[in-house]
């Protein structure tokens, strides 16, 4: 078995830093960032799902896989920074409380495997798209990717609401 009693050691020094402090003893910040969190997961999860979905036929003889991904992803990767920079300076001021929950590590792992699956779908499958971008049957493994992506990105959504409690 692993030795991981310098865990909670690390995750006091994050909360009683300098930044650790200022996040949590600054008033209004924490339900700003929270705020912000949950603005930056629509802009991440919305239009992730709305990808996933045109891959699983959605809207398959009308808009090609091209223009959703084309004008949707930007937005999602936006809102991944938007999560990224809140979640991680919310984290400093409560990480103890949350690095020691259960959820903490499937949220991690879940947003680890959202991240390989976007790595396999953009450097595999959709190579291939303009073989499959409109009015095609989308190919078998993207259909995989898609739901992969909606699965992992739902369960981020969830892991983190049990981080709260």
């Amino acid at each position: 078995m692993m030795d991981t009693s310098w865990f909670p050691d690390l995750l006091t020094t994050i909360e009683r830093s300098g930044f650790g402090e200022w996040v949590r003893l600054t008033p209004h910040l924490y339900p700003i960032l929270m705020s912000l969190h949950v603005v930056g997961i629509a802009l991440l999860v919305g239009p992730a799902i709305a990808v996933d979905l045109r891959l699983l036929g959605v809207a398959r003889n009308v808009v090609p896989v091209t223009v959703v991904t084309r004008y949707l992803l930007p937005i999602s990767h936006v809102g991944f920074a938007v999560v990224a920079l809140t979640g991680l300076t919310m984290f400093s001021g409560v990480a103890l409380t949350v690095g020691m929950s259960a959820a903490a590590p499937w949220k991690l792992g879940l947003i680890i495997l959202a991240g390989l699956n976007i790595a396999a779908f953009h450097g595999g499958i959709y190579r291939t798209v303009r073989q499959w971008d409109l009015a095609t049957p989308t190919p078998i493994r993207a259909k995989i990717a898609s739901v992969l992506s909606a699965s992992t990105w739902t369960g981020v959504v969830f892991a983190g609401r049990f981080l709260a409690y």
